[in-house]
């Protein structure tokens, strides 16, 4: 849409600095990720699958070793048993296993850790660790009574901040996150779930109020922070089984889109699981072995 065609349609937004605009007719939109998790989750419940909750606290694994093709020397290991310590408990359970997934969120870099993946020398494919670690994100909840009506779409804007309706009363959901060009001190402690309101007036806000004019005046009546598995290496999922550690498959590193996939990625570890490659989807891009090869699978314009 040009900038005219984008103030027919959403005559509260300001377009200045806006060259095009985006709007998707059908196909998208915004969906509730509670219920869908705990959707999929009494699903697979009824279909008789056992959850458990507790810590991994360590794999116990034989080892081979054998020669690649261009010499060189690497140990394949199989996990044969995890031990989890339970909830109130200062035991662990020992769990045999035949395959094991690794779909821990942010602390998948930590499981995959203990499971002996990046402890070989630098450089090799041993030493190539599991590039995911926490990074804290909020979402804030503001008022905002001449805010935009019930044809609001889900706003994006180039700054990164964006918002979608909340309900029907004139609340509004949002944020951004920090930017990859500001430097590291700008990321968020993820040593607590503690929310940072002067984010949102310093970093979120000015972004709102300049795109829709309404929001500079605004209540904010609610926020809370919660954990991206954020990939560092280039912010994309991770998916399928670790070259060495053979029966650990990967699920992980999704940087904040992963609920959006996840009914595709489920559908992908179980086609490798089971027939041991991706039938529905070419998922070979994002397997574990493109941080060792140093190939980036970037997407650009995400929230």
């Amino acid at each position: 849409m040009s900038p005219e065609q984008l103030r027919n349609k959403f005559p509260w937004i300001n377009t200045e600095g806006v060259a095009l605009a985006s709007y998707g007719l059908e196909d998208e939109g915004w969906f509730d990720p509670w219920c869908l998790l705990q959707g999929l989750r009494r699903k697979v419940q009824s279909m008789g699958v056992l959850f458990c909750h507790g810590e991994v606290t360590r794999f116990i694994s034989s080892s081979n070793r054998m020669e690649t093709a261009s010499g060189e020397e690497v140990t394949l290991k199989r996990i044969h048993e995890v031990h989890v310590k339970m909830d109130r408990s200062l035991e662990y359970q020992p769990v045999e296993c035949a395959i094991v997934i690794n779909a821990a969120g942010a602390w998948s870099g930590q499981i995959a850790e203990l499971a002996g993946i990046g402890k070989g020398p630098p450089g090799t494919l041993q030493g190539t660790k599991l590039p995911v670690e926490p990074r804290k994100r909020y979402v804030y909840l503001w008022h905002c009574p001449q805010g935009p009506g019930l044809e609001t779409p889900f706003v994006i804007d180039s700054s990164g901040a964006y918002f979608r309706r909340e309900g029907l009363g004139n609340n509004y959901l949002g944020s951004c996150s920090p930017t990859e060009l500001s430097p590291q001190e700008e990321e968020p402690d993820p040593g607590n779930l503690e929310v940072d309101h002067g984010f949102f007036q310093d970093k979120v806000w000015p972004h709102l109020a300049q795109r829709v004019p309404a929001f500079e005046t605004l209540k904010v009546r609610s926020a809370w922070a919660g954990y991206y598995d954020y990939n560092t290496f280039d912010q994309n999922g991770v998916v399928g089984p670790h070259p060495l550690v053979v029966n650990m498959y990967f699920a992980t590193g999704f940087s904040g889109h992963g609920l959006q996939q996840a009914p595709a990625v489920g559908r992908a570890v179980a086609e490798m699981v089971l027939e041991g490659s991706f039938q529905t989807i070419d998922l070979n891009p994002f397997l574990f072995s493109r941080f060792y090869l140093g190939e980036k699978v970037q997407e650009h314009n995400i929230i």
